[in-house]
């Protein structure tokens, strides 16, 4: 059975990554699971090329395939960030040691300061999601997801992470963190991108050395 690095610490991507290709021929292995390993520098100008980053870095450090996800929110009024700056967007305003809920509300709240008196019709954003997968030496598959919203005045839901109290779905009448796991990985980003591998995965796995 082939194994499967997934290149996050983020365990809200992990059990949504997990969710949609659990019932494939592969052994999920995470970052904890693999020993400690040097967090690569994601210096990329857009979520392909850190995802691409990533995969590689971790393939080559593990002797494994890499899977890497890199995904945030592009605000329109924001010129597009916080982009992939989205899981440090206010990093200056968090202890080192911060956990991720702390880092989350942090960003949420950095968010709404800056769009406070930019109107709904302008608060328009996405989410993508990117994702990589590489051996030690070559990008394997690539795919990208993306789902459109707006940001909200304030967060809503207690569902999913980061972002997902503040991102209204206007087709829906809620916000991502409104939806259960299932329905929320049926629309999302995410969601998109990772059915999207599981089918190139499957192919890979069935001529895979």
């Amino acid at each position: 059975m082939k194994s499967i690095l997934l290149a996050t610490g983020n365990p809200g991507k992990c059990r949504e990554i997990r969710r949609v290709l659990g019932d494939l021929p592969v052994k999920i292995v995470t970052l904890a699971d693999a020993g400690p390993i040097d967090e690569p520098v994601e210096d990329g100008e857009t979520f392909a090329d850190n995802a691409r980053a990533k995969a590689t870095y971790y393939a080559a450090a593990a002797g494994m395939w890499a899977l890497a996800d890199d995904s945030g929110l592009a605000v329109d009024a924001l010129d597009g960030a916080p982009g992939v700056r989205s899981a440090r967007f206010a990093a200056d305003r968090c202890a080192p040691d911060a956990d991720r809920n702390t880092i989350d509300a942090a960003n949420n709240a950095r968010l709404l300061e800056d769009l406070r008196d930019v109107p709904d019709e302008l608060r328009t954003a996405r989410f993508v999601c990117c994702l990589a997968l590489a051996d030690h030496t070559n990008i394997l598959a690539e795919v990208c997801g993306v789902i459109e919203g707006r940001i909200g005045h304030e967060p809503h839901g207690t569902n999913g992470f980061g972002y997902d109290p503040l991102f209204f779905v206007p087709e829906l009448g809620c916000t991502t963190a409104d939806l259960p796991p299932d329905r929320k990985n049926a629309i999302s980003h995410r969601g998109q991108a990772v059915r999207q591998f599981k089918a190139i995965l499957a192919d890979l796995l069935a001529t895979a050395p």
